[in-house]
């Protein structure tokens, strides 16, 4: 019997699941992330996961991972000392950056600094023309010209990012084959490698950031698989992507920007399989955790992905204000708000929730590990949303007499509020900003919410995703098993799988058709190459699209590519495609407009593993056997506390239906229907309410 481990590194909690290829295994834990060293939680909670479970390590087969490491270290800035190689004149670029101002009215507007200081940015006199020909060829006396000057300046890293390198990369490869061969132990990475895609500035911003952790990455996984080899489980392990599938540990540390949205993007992965499962194509994915909420909509059964996305943000979830990371990513929206998140007055006397958080040090003020100010977690419990001694399944016991009191000193005498009231003002305004974000990644996307059922997980998302379905218009709200560690879950259903892309830029009717054949073959055979031989059963399977724009447009939008040859019989097909996608975006077409093709992308994919979700075994086939008692619980419409019964989710059996208000315990998380509703439970476990 083959197990399978999930562990993914949040903000406040470490998820781990154990699951068995025939399905009699499937077992979660969570234990507190150790965020100076990750993999202490991650070796801790392996070792108490297989514990609890009743199994050995030397029967994991596969060790599934997620971390939020290299994401905190760019924030953070402790990564390698890092420089920068590139053509002559083009060494502020990174600089520079865009022009948009995304504060239009801030005199005193911040930007994130450029990961290589200005005294680290070092040019080379080489010129590549927009055709991929050579202007200026490359000397050697000019490279080791820059290695003298890369071993004076003692730099750690080093990023190669040429003028249209993405069309040539000859000049980028020289530069690198010759700091291997001069400075061996300096980490390089070359943007022909990484993101062969136009767009100088991003191109380079996201070269910059893989080179910055990629010694932390690769001393971090080399290390995890130390441990756990260490500690009996001999499993290969496999890291999470941000583009929602898996990957080698080797792949990882030589790509380490490809993994800073791998939990995330594991959430997403989960709640689309559930989905498809359970015959909801198109969901609203809401996962709330300790620091922060992600909603992500799910389309046809499949999450939507974006080109790039930002890290490090000056002005918390202000989109423009980071560093461009341009690598295919789950789309999502981030929310500055989860359980840890801080509530507080501000100077004209108004409640803010977040963006900043309590984390898992010092926590909450009820985890009595020394928080002092008040979190959202915090008015939970005051409000009876919480059970003080069955967190965790009882594991940890929260104080509500230290929730009440921080509440009271921070919220309630600002504002003239009991200790209720002010809990109840934390809660609701942490649901209105979850919900307004959500309202807007949606519409953005052309989608309408009011018609989406909302998956609900992360430890604190069944918490909060009844009043946040009630603020969208939500029909039902979906709550799966094990919802506290969906995304460890994530990581059990997700296919090995790399994407690939070549910006090769041209009209759509003058285009060399055997030139981008040949581009596609290209990635196609890399994918089966990176992909096909660890795949199960060595299948795999090619995405091809394109990135497309109306000649003289600013940005693209992707196109499926269709099957077949790709030839000029195919442009008709291509240009329909891009119309439908270009229409459904924004509603209309630019009639006569020339249409142009600029970046090609392959997405190798292989088979959706086949895991036997448990279904439910509960016996209890009424709702007064699974009953576990009652407790006072703020209810949305009457704001006050009044008696709600409790149920224990491990009793309820498939075909129960419960209405509401009602609380529905388990281990990892907790159900709060803090008004009317119906509510059901599948075959699965699943719990579904309807709302009124």
């Amino acid at each position: 019997m083959a197990l399978r481990i999930g562990a993914d590194i949040g903000g406040t909690f470490t998820d781990l699941i154990v699951s068995s290829d025939d399905g009699s295994i499937f077992h979660a834990t969570k234990v507190l992330t150790t965020p100076d060293r990750p993999d202490d939680a991650v070796v801790a909670g392996t070792g108490e996961l297989l514990k609890e479970a009743g199994q050995s390590g030397d029967g994991v087969q596969q060790f599934l991972h997620g971390t939020t490491l290299f994401t905190n270290a760019l924030i953070e800035r402790k990564g390698a000392r890092t420089a920068l190689v590139t053509t002559r004149g083009f060494r502020d670029a990174i600089e520079i950056a865009r022009e948009h101002r995304f504060e239009m009215y801030d005199l005193r507007l911040q930007r994130p600094e450029p990961l290589a200081p200005r005294p680290l940015r070092f040019e080379v006199d080489e010129r590549v023309l927009a055709d991929g020909s050579v202007l200026v060829a490359l000397q050697d006396d000019d490279i080791d010209r820059v290695v003298a000057a890369l071993r004076e300046s003692g730099a750690q890293a080093v990023a190669v990012c040429l003028i249209n390198a993405f069309l040539n990369p000859a000049h980028e490869h020289r530069i690198r084959d010759r700091l291997h061969e001069r400075l061996p132990d300096l980490a390089v990475t070359t943007s022909s490698d990484l993101v062969p895609e136009i767009r100088e500035y991003e191109r380079t911003s996201t070269t910059l950031a893989n080179v910055y952790v990629q010694r932390i990455a690769e001393e971090y996984l080399l290390r995890l698989q130390r441990r756990l080899a260490a500690n009996g489980v001999a499993g290969r392990l496999l890291v999470m992507q941000s583009n929602g599938g898996l990957c080698e540990a080797d792949v990882a540390a030589r790509f380490p920007i490809r993994l800073v949205e791998s939990g995330p993007a594991a959430g997403a992965i989960a709640a689309a399989y559930s989905g498809r499962l359970l015959g909801y194509p198109n969901l609203l994915s809401f996962d709330m955790g300790g620091t922060t909420a992600k909603a992500c909509v799910i389309l046809d059964g499949e999450p939507l992905i974006a080109p790039q996305f930002e890290v490090d943000r000056r002005y918390h979830f202000k989109k423009g204000s980071g560093l461009p990371i341009k690598i295919p990513v789950v789309e999502m929206i981030e929310i500055g708000t989860g359980g840890g998140s801080i509530a507080e007055v501000d100077g004209l006397k108004r409640l803010r929730v977040g963006p900043r958080s309590a984390g898992s040090k010092p926590g909450p003020a009820c985890y009595g590990l020394g928080g002092r100010q008040p979190t959202v977690t915090d008015a939970d419990l005051v409000l009876g949303y919480l059970d003080a001694g069955f967190f965790l399944g009882g594991k940890m016991s929260l104080s509500r007499e230290a929730a009440a009191a921080a509440i009271d000193v921070a919220v309630g005498a600002p504002l003239g509020l009991d200790t209720v009231a002010a809990a109840a003002g934390i809660h609701r305004l942490a649901n209105e900003s979850m919900a307004s974000a959500a309202r807007i990644h949606a519409v953005e996307r052309a989608c309408d919410v009011e018609r989406f059922p909302i998956f609900a997980f992360g430890g604190a998302g069944p918490v909060h995703a009844y009043g946040v379905a009630r603020i969208l218009g939500s029909p039902s709200v979906i709550y799966p098993p094990a919802a506290g560690v969906m995304s460890a879950i994530g990581f059990l259903v997700a296919p090995m799988s790399f994407d690939f892309v070549r910006s090769y830029p041209g009209r759509l009717g003058n285009l060399d058709w055997a030139a981008v054949r040949d581009l596609v073959a290209q990635m196609e055979t890399g994918g089966t190459a990176m992909v096909g031989s660890r795949a199960a059963d060595g299948q795999v399977v090619h995405q091809r699209s394109v990135d497309m724009r109306y000649q003289k447009q600013g940005f693209e939008v992707r196109v499926p590519l269709p099957e077949g040859r790709l030839d000029a019989a195919a442009v008709d097909a291509i240009r329909a495609n891009f119309e439908d996608v270009y229409r459904r975006l924004y509603g209309h077409l630019v009639p006569d407009a020339e249409i142009e093709c600029v970046s090609w992308r392959v997405v190798t994919l292989g088979a959706v593993p086949n895991v036997n979700l448990p279904k439910s075994n509960a016996s209890c086939a009424t709702t007064d056997a699974a009953r576990k008692g009652a407790r006072q619980v703020y209810l949305l419409d009457n704001r006050r506390l009044e008696e709600v019964p409790v149920y224990d989710r491990y009793r309820l059996a498939a075909g129960v239906r419960l209405q509401g208000p009602a609380i529905v315990e388990e281990v990892e998380s907790t159900v709060v229907v803090a008004g009317p509703a119906e509510l059901e439970v599948d075959a699965f476990g699943n719990l579904t309410a309807r709302l009124h």
